[in-house]
């Protein structure tokens, strides 16, 4: 059974990617960005433990959804655990988007080192990248919080090896 270490989740969602989602949001993130709409998951001991089993059994219990969104904190601190998620979940028919601190071009940087990076991102439909900003902030882009953060399409951007942008 695959551990998650959450601090929490969302069973219908509008505002964290298109149409209604379940939103997952790990526990634990190294950003710190000052401003961030979840300061309560920066502790990766905080939170609780949930199995991708718990949440695929509430994402089947749902048919209306569209996707699954992974937040947090940060979800490449537990990269591998929800890979496993995401991947059930693309199984499923659903599609997964993943926000993150990080830029595409640090994670592609940091796979050697981080294998489940790349097997997370390989997973991942949508990626929303970049730390908040406090000084980019704005309500007017959708699902990003500040004009930095970007929409990515990871397929892409592993196989040019860069940042490949798309549009929801």
């Amino acid at each position: 059974m695959t551990t998650l270490q959450l601090a929490g989740v969302i069973r219908e969602s509008i505002v964290d990617g298109p149409g209604i989602r379940l939103v997952v949001f790990a526990q634990g993130c190294p950003h710190h960005c000052p401003g961030c709409h979840n300061p309560a998951t920066h502790s990766p001991e905080g939170g609780y433990q949930s199995s991708v089993e718990n949440i695929m059994a509430a994402v089947r219990s749902n048919p209306m959804l569209a996707g699954v969104t992974l937040s947090g904190g940060e979800p490449f601190s537990q990269a591998e655990s929800l890979a496993e998620l995401a991947h059930q979940v693309r199984e499923s028919g659903l599609n997964i988007v993943t926000y993150t601190g990080y830029t595409i071009e640090q994670l592609l940087e940091g796979i050697p080192t981080h294998p489940g990076w790349k097997r997370l991102l390989e997973e991942t439909d949508t990626l929303i990248d970049g730390p908040f900003l406090l000084t980019e902030k704005t309500l007017t882009l959708k699902f990003r919080g500040s004009r930095n953060q970007r929409v990515i399409d990871p397929a892409a951007s592993l196989r040019e090896g860069r940042a490949v942008e798309k549009e929801f």
